[in-house]
């Protein structure tokens, strides 16, 4: 693992699928699936691991050429940042699935719950171990959490959501354990529905997130966000569910600015905290200049020193286009390079 620069720059988690591995006017056209989408693959089934693989290596590489410090896989396996973990559980029906409401309020087809949840093997860690491979810098990967997982859900079995998301939690909880095992140096608990459903995540959700990084040893993060600005276009100013975050032992709280004009005085709930902070804006393709996104991360510096921040993505890439994700990415990095000449100390400088 490289040493972590001054602010260093990340994904979110999702990087642009290439046209060539998914249907991406369909990926658009639809809310992200909670059950399997195979249809949106254009490879054949007996190749499209290794195409999974190829279009891994690129996002791999396109991260890297950009310049960014921290690395994900890009989550290029993923019909959906949740379903690929929840569909991969033992206890829930995908074959006949169920029905739950979207945060936007569309119903949507979900995994139904028919007996106990049971992680029955690892789901990410080959993917984590491709990623070590063929990169030398920091690393992370992404689950789905908990909370969100049971809000995407029909339970037809556990007495209560509750009870559900603390089945989640277990099966999140090992595959952490797995992960950071297999060389993760970081792994994101992705809760937007903690955002979306803040009565619910303030009941039982922050006991499911908790339970999920209980005994983890390793740099944690939890994302919480708007949804995709590609498919919820409003934006509300603030977040209804963020300042209880500070007592969860978490390490790192990923949240976005840039599309929300947030107002960062929240942050002062969360000084002890790491913030991935989003500062490239995900609901236009027009790549924004470096300038622009070093003057949304400096509206941080009031609440929270520069060094526990990390200049992100408001939300996941995959509904860019690649060009703008690649031009948008270095925006971050040249951002990154003008804030560490500011704040480098004088005798350093030039």
């Amino acid at each position: 693992m490289s040493p972590s620069p001054l602010l260093p720059t990340s994904l979110v988690g999702s990087y642009a699928q290439p046209d060539w591995l998914i249907d991406r006017a369909k990926l658009a056209g639809r809310f992200p699936p909670r059950v399997r989408a195979q249809e949106l693959w254009r490879v054949d089934p007996e190749y499209l691991a290794q195409a999974q693989d190829d279009a891994t290596l690129l996002a791999i590489r396109a991260q890297e050429d950009a310049g960014l410090d921290i690395i994900t896989d890009g989550e290029i396996r993923r019909e959906s940042y949740s379903n690929h973990f929840a569909t991969a559980l033992d206890g829930v029906d995908i074959d006949n699935p169920g029905t739950a409401r979207d945060r936007s309020g569309h119903p949507n087809p979900v995994p139904r719950i028919t007996g106990p949840i049971r992680r029955p093997r690892p789901i990410e860690v080959d993917d984590l171990r491709f990623l070590r491979r063929h990169t030398d810098r920091t690393i992370k990967m992404t689950v789905p959490g908990p909370f969100t997982m049971s809000q995407q859900a029909q339970n037809d079995h556990y007495p209560d959501a509750e009870a559900a998301a603390m089945g989640y939690a277990a099966a999140v909880n090992a595959e952490i354990r797995d992960l950071f095992a297999a060389g993760a140096d970081i792994v994101q608990i992705d809760e937007p529905y903690m955002q979306a459903r803040p009565d619910a995540a303030r009941a039982y959700g922050l006991a499911a997130l908790n339970a999920a990084l209980d005994g983890v040893t390793g740099t944690t993060a939890v994302h919480l966000c708007f949804g995709y600005a590609a498919i919820i276009h409003e934006r509300p100013e603030g977040y209804s569910f963020l300042p209880e975050l500070a007592g969860c032992p978490v390490d790192q709280i990923s949240i976005e600015t840039a599309q929300s004009g947030l107002d960062l005085g929240v942050l002062s709930d969360l000084t002890d905290k790491t913030i991935i902070l989003g500062v490239v804006d995900l609901s236009t393709p027009d790549v924004e200049t470096p300038e622009v996104v070093a003057e949304r991360t400096r509206r941080a510096f009031d609440r929270i020193p520069p060094g526990q921040v990390v200049i992100a993505t408001d939300c996941g890439m995959k509904y860019l286009p690649r060009a703008g994700a690649e031009g948008k990415m270095r925006a971050m990095a040249g951002a990154a390079r003008l804030l560490r000449a500011e704040l480098a100390p004088p005798n350093r400088r030039g």
